[in-house]
């Protein structure tokens, strides 16, 4: 039986790590969590996720530069990584395409419809 695909939170608040944490786990998936880009690297250098839903603003590197950085190495270059964040704004939509991301996911968290979009992002992923 294959294991339940593992997705990566990199977030640096705690209420958001939980949150998408206990929504991950609820269907279905294992969640692993990391509250900075170097804990995000040893997180990966312990196990390759599926998925990771990146936080845009983290302490020291930000998401931009670790999505940057992870589509520069292998294992990490097939990664797909979704942004998390509470931003609108086109410019920083673009910056997150720009840097590797394949989508978005708005904060707050929808609860309601968090799991399809996970699932979206995991199928559209399978497909490139």
């Amino acid at each position: 039986m294959d294991p339940k695909p593992l997705i990566l939170v990199v977030e640096d608040d705690p209420a958001s790590q939980l949150l998408a944490r206990t929504l991950l786990e609820l269907a279905g998936y294992r969640a692993a969590v990391a509250s900075t880009s170097d804990d995000a690297l040893h997180q990966i250098d312990l196990e390759v996720p599926m998925l990771i839903l990146m936080d845009l603003e983290l302490p020291g590197r930000d998401g931009l530069q670790l999505t940057r950085l992870l589509k520069t190495m292998s294992p990490t270059t097939r990664i797909p990584i979704v942004a998390m964040t509470a931003h609108s704004a086109l410019r920083i939509r673009h910056d997150a395409i720009a840097a590797g991301c394949i989508g978005f996911i708005a904060k707050p968290l929808d609860v309601g419809g968090f799991a399809d979009r996970i699932q979206e992002f995991l199928a559209r992923s399978r497909e490139c």
